[in-house]
């Protein structure tokens, strides 16, 4: 650790206890915050226009948990992987590799993630299907991840649906809402009371006239519907522009409904931006949101994950800055002095209130992350570390040359 380093924590230490700040626990709860990471992060990914190749890009689970694995050897907060059933357990060969490939690579399996929206079958719908048959297709794909699950030890089944029409007259809307509702009712009555499933929505795309879960309220709904193992699952990309997120985030969480949390950013209508990199200070409100809960009487368990596809940064060094954003949102929320701005609240001391929040959010937490690294016994900067490892560079030369040898043997 240098000295300049070291001068900057001993100083921020100093000022944060000045200021209230309980620095202990603030370091307690960053030491052991969870942050879920995408198996289709580290993967080719591209546009609608087309995909966009990395040489070292993973081409199999196991270099998939295997890159996921660098970045919780990094940044030490990052012990869970999202799998996709048709993507990355298409056979029980696979499921049967996961839990040795996930010890290995030193992380566990997190949420499941079916997928209904990629077939013909499903050009009209899948759990909405006005087809009999098609639906019932989806609803035996769902309840096969609900199988999977459990081979693999995860309790969560994460639920995003493409489902919605393109033209007016398409489908019958209200039936639709019926059918979603009487599939999700299918897939919910097979999961062990140890599970739960998180629904989420998104306001279009690729349905052009309607979503069939276009908002919270619509996931809501279902999940009311179908019972306390269902959640809502917020995506930070998927509304839009100038909605409130920290209200809806707020009023979930106020409702018992918040179950799971979608990291990432857009600028126009796509989800797939480094999160914190458009607006960092909405992210910061966001996240003081989520604190707030965090810290008060009941704290709620929220699933947190990022959902990105990295198509020109590099996956695994682009993964681990994206963390660090993160880390960077909660250590300011976590600073934030929650009995003077409930104080300026009850007074309606407008400015007082504001000034609270800015006061945290223009605090530069390096030091004190830094400082939460080395409790980890890691690298202060987790980004530089990995850069300077070797570990890309060894795999864009293992991968690249097991490619080509397919390639030509093909």
């Amino acid at each position: 650790m240098s000295s300049l380093l070291k001068r900057a924590q001993e100083v921020q230490i100093a000022q944060l206890t000045d200021r209230g700040v309980d620095v202990d626990d603030v370091r307690a709860r960053l030491r052991s915050q969870v942050i879920e990471t995408p198996s289709w992060g580290y993967a080719n990914s591209g546009t609608r226009f087309g995909t966009f190749r990395q040489v070292g890009a993973a081409s199999s689970i196991a270099e998939k948990l295997a890159d996921a694995g660098q970045v919780h050897k990094f940044t030490g907060v990052a012990p869970q992987v999202a799998l996709h059933t048709l993507w990355d357990l298409p056979d029980e060969a696979a499921v049967e590799s996961v839990p040795a490939a996930a010890a290995e690579a030193g992380v566990r399996v997190g949420a499941i993630n079916p997928n209904v929206f990629q077939d013909q079958e499903y050009k009209l719908g899948s759990l909405c299907s006005p087809f009999a048959d098609v639906r019932q297709r989806a609803i035996d794909h769902c309840v096969y991840s609900v199988e999977i699950a459990g081979k693999v030890d995860s309790n969560v089944l994460s639920m995003w649906l493409a489902d919605g029409t393109a033209f007016p007259g398409q489908d019958n809307l209200v039936e639709r809402k019926h059918r979603l509702l009487d599939s999700l009712r299918a897939i919910y009555e097979r999961m062990p009371e140890s599970m739960m499933m998180l629904v989420e929505y998104k306001l279009f795309e690729p349905a052009f006239y309607a979503t069939d879960l276009p908002d919270w309220g619509m996931s809501f709904l279902m999940c009311q519907k179908l019972g306390p193992q269902a959640k809502v699952l917020v995506d930070l990309g998927h509304h839009a522009q100038g909605v409130n997120i920290e209200q809806i985030v707020a009023n979930l969480i106020d409702e018992g409904m918040l179950g799971g949390f979608h990291f990432n950013n857009r600028k126009y209508a796509d989800d797939d931006l480094t999160v914190a990199s458009i607006n960092p200070y909405e992210f910061y409100l966001i996240y003081n949101e989520l604190v707030a809960a965090e810290l008060g009487p009941n704290p709620p368990h929220i699933e947190y994950m990022i959902d990105q596809s990295h198509n020109i940064k590099g996956k695994i060094a682009e993964m681990i800055q994206t963390v660090m954003n993160i880390q960077t949102a909660y250590a300011k929320a976590l600073l934030v002095d929650r009995a003077k701005l409930a104080a300026a609240q009850a007074e309606g001391d407008v400015q007082g209130g504001e000034l609270c929040l800015v006061e945290a959010y223009e605090t530069d937490v390096r030091p004190l992350l830094a400082l939460v690294r080395e409790d980890l016994g890691l690298d202060p900067d987790p980004l530089g570390a990995f850069l300077a490892s070797g570990y890309q560079q060894k795999v864009d030369a293992e991968r690249a040359g097991r490619k080509a040898a397919s390639t030509l043997g093909s």
